[in-house]
């Protein structure tokens, strides 16, 4: 059976977006296909995988709002194994759509039940809100991966984002774990980075990843490339954070799924 994550944190600037690519890159250099579908508006995943938005016809728009096959909006990637349904401006308008839709919470796991039998790992890469198309995800989701910036802003955000799992798994997946949590943007050189990191570990004990990511120029340089990091600079310590970061997923999946 595949396994479906949402990459998800109401607050922006987190790193989710870098997250979800670069984690769906190394799953996909690991040998497992990966479909990663982009449900932020603002498109960055899609960017990052090195896609132009205003050429877009088929979406993840279309498959939410008009129903479109889903198959027919997948796009290849620089990555092989690694496939996308993108996102474009007009997700902004799906919100509306869906609150007046029957079982407005089970869109989007009705959309990805028949793509199950071509992917080992379905990623989400949520837009920054707790709002349907975040719920969507975490409905149609086995379990979540969290990225943390290391500042105290992020987690109060944190803490809203888990009692929102909490109900969700209570009253519309009770299948829904956290699979964890990754610290994002560390520099370890900082108090304040040294003590949030303490604080969300002392807190979340194992749901914490061992692998941080840290600060790095290449990570953030690599997007306007429209190149996911193992292409953009293999060697770089944003990108041996990554692939160390997959791994730990895989495990932690395998775990879950047996």
């Amino acid at each position: 059976m595949p396994r479906v994550i949402a990459v998800c944190n109401q607050k922006g600037g987190v790193g989710k977006s870098t997250t979800a690519v670069n984690v769906g890159s190394y799953l996909a250099l690991a040998g497992r296909k990966t479909l990663l579908i982009d449900l932020d508006p603002q498109g960055n995943a899609t960017t990052a995988c090195g896609i132009q938005r205003r050429e877009l016809t088929n979406d993840i728009y279309e498959v939410l709002v008009n129903g479109l096959d889903p198959a027919q909006a997948i796009r290849k990637t620089p990555v092989e194994r690694l496939e996308l349904i993108p996102s474009s401006m007009n997700l902004a308008g799906a919100e509306p759509f869906l609150a007046s839709v029957e079982s407005r919470e089970r869109v989007l796991q009705k959309i990805c039940e028949p793509l199950k039998a071509r992917y080992d790992f379905i990623l989400f890469d949520c837009p920054p809100s707790l709002g349907l198309l975040t719920v969507n995800a975490l409905v149609a989701a086995d379990s979540t991966l969290i990225p943390v910036q290391c500042e105290y802003l992020a987690l109060e955000g944190l803490n809203s984002l888990m009692r929102a799992v909490t109900l969700i798994k209570q009253n519309l997946n009770p299948s829904l774990k956290v699979g964890g949590i990754v610290l994002t943007m560390t520099d370890f050189r900082a108090n304040l980075a040294k003590e949030v990191a303490g604080e969300v570990k002392r807190f979340f004990k194992d749901l914490v990843f061992d692998t941080a990511i840290p600060r790095n120029i290449r990570l953030a340089e690599a997007p306007s490339f429209g190149k996911p990091i193992c292409l953009y600079d293999p060697q770089s310590t944003g990108a041996l954070s990554y692939q160390l970061l997959t791994q730990e997923v895989i495990e932690k999946e395998t775990v879950e799924a047996t």
